[in-house]
């Protein structure tokens, strides 16, 4: 069994108001092409780039995150390459001095964080011409590359996704794989045993998917193992992978860092980082995903599924903790695991099919939590809270004042149910006796019958406690 040698190269746009060197508009919505435009990032003669501050101290902040090193000392470089997409024909980006080195996440070493310039994006038209939409070029662009650390595609999956969890709770981009906002890239060899060199690395390049990660990993070891069987040479190439057939397919040879004749950007002065308040924006770091999936656990008494399921939408995370705050004002609680259910199943359930964002979704934190608090209260049962729970969904009244309206309350105190049961068991002789002889299912009965009586308003456990204490 070949032993994989696997890094990630991952590319996420940052999410800053304006480009990385002009004042052009960044807008990942934007639909009309060449809109955002200018002289200097459609490359015109004589142009200038000036840098966003914005986007350099995202870098830095995501260093944090990964707990890497922040270089006081940074610059940036020309990258020179021909692509038609690349108008100046080369990119400004970052070599030998980039914004932070080293770091780890999900056990896997950063090698080091640096930030650059998007390329316009290529349109292909049915008619085989390929257009230029120059609204992508020069947007802020955070390169994170690994350390060749990992060894599955399940590793490289998890790391990818908590990469972009900590992207979207730092708020420096969407991270949305779909629109291209986040992209990732592999590095793939394979050897025999621990002890033998690497093998021949093979680039993957622009998976825009988890599930592209994954399964074009999952392939490439395969059909390397299978040319070293045949004696055949692995070529240090770039493959794309085809979704559509399931398998990476050559694109060119893989260029050294030599060919992109690196050479610092005579156009922009060099950063140096100790004239920044980098103390600031360590301090300004928000609480990241492993933390609050460890606080969770322990506030709340969820498990580790739970917390994870919570802490994968920020805005879900959110609610929930505005839930559970609320909900302590009506009862005592030692964990909160109704309202997950209620909120991960039930309201999340009711928002996929309704196509609701959390924007727009009618239902607050403490309408949800009086719900539950009914619940527990012993004043709603399970079955009449979740049909009460859409009909909140649709007009975001409070739970209590649908439940009145509807007459759906349950009758939870002692002394309501005193004179149902009196009357009951008065009309019930046999089955009063047969309990008396230790017939359980006559009590079931007799429950049923307070049930009935109460048209399903009665708590059956109140109910039944009330039974026993008469027929005693």
């Amino acid at each position: 069994m070949a032993i994989p040698t696997i890094g990630l190269e991952i590319h996420a746009e940052l999410n800053t108001k304006s480009k990385m060197f002009c004042g052009c508009k960044n807008d990942a919505l934007e639909t009309k092409p060449n809109t955002n435009v200018c002289p200097i990032c459609l490359a015109h003669p004589g142009t200038m780039p000036t840098m966003n501050r914005a986007a350099v101290e995202s870098v830095i902040k995501l260093g944090y995150a990964v707990g890497g090193k922040i270089n006081e000392k940074s610059h940036f470089d020309r990258k020179s390459y021909f692509y038609p997409d690349l108008p100046k024909g080369y990119q400004i980006s970052q070599y030998d001095e980039p914004l932070v080195e080293g770091g780890n996440l999900t056990g896997i070493r950063v090698k080091r964080v640096h930030l650059e310039e998007d390329t316009a994006s290529s349109v292909h038209s049915e008619d085989g011409e390929t257009l230029i939409d120059y609204n992508r070029s020069g947007v802020p662009l955070m390169e994170l590359v690994t350390e060749p650390d990992i060894k599955t595609s399940e590793e490289a999956v998890r790391f990818a996704e908590e990469l972009q969890l900590i992207l979207r709770y730092l708020g420096i981009s969407d991270a949305d794989m779909e629109r291209g906002q986040m992209r990732v890239e592999v590095n793939i060899s394979i050897r025999n045993k621990e002890e033998d060199p690497w093998g021949t690395k093979v680039e993957i390049k622009n998976l825009n998917s988890f599930r592209a990660v994954r399964d074009s990993i999952l392939y490439e070891i395969e059909r390397q193992e299978e040319m070293l069987r045949r004696g055949e040479p692995v070529s240090q190439e770039t493959r794309g992978w085809n979704d559509a057939r399931g398998k990476t397919e050559s694109q060119r040879a893989k260029e050294s860092a030599h060919d992109y004749r690196y050479f610092p950007e005579p156009d922009l002065p060099p950063l140096d980082l100790t004239k920044w308040n980098l103390e600031t924006l360590k301090n300004s770091l928000p609480e990241l995903p492993e933390a609050k999936r460890v606080r969770f656990i322990e506030i709340y008494s969820l498990n580790r599924l739970q917390a994870e399921n919570l802490v994968a939408d920020k805005l879900l995370a959110e609610y929930f903790e505005n839930a559970v705050s609320e909900l302590k004002t009506y009862v005592p609680i030692s964990d909160a695991s109704l309202i997950f259910n209620y909120l991960t199943s039930d309201l999340r359930g009711l928002m996929n099919t309704k196509n609701v964002s959390w924007e727009n979704l009618k239902i607050k934190p403490g309408h949800l939590a009086r719900l539950v608090a009914l619940i527990l209260e012993g004043r709603l049962q399970s079955r009449t809270a979740k049909d009460l729970l859409v009909k909140m969904f649709e007009t975001g009244e409070d739970p209590e004042e649908l439940a009145e309206a509807a007459g759906t309350r349950v009758i939870g105190s002692e002394a309501e149910l005193q004179v149902i049961v009196e009357e009951i068991i008065s009309k019930n002789p046999k089955p009063v006796e047969d309990f008396k002889k230790g017939k359980e299912n006559a009590l079931q009965f007799l429950v049923g019958q307070g049930m009935a009586k109460t048209k399903g308003q009665a708590s059956p456990d109140v109910l039944r406690e009330v039974f026993r204490k008469f027929l005693s």
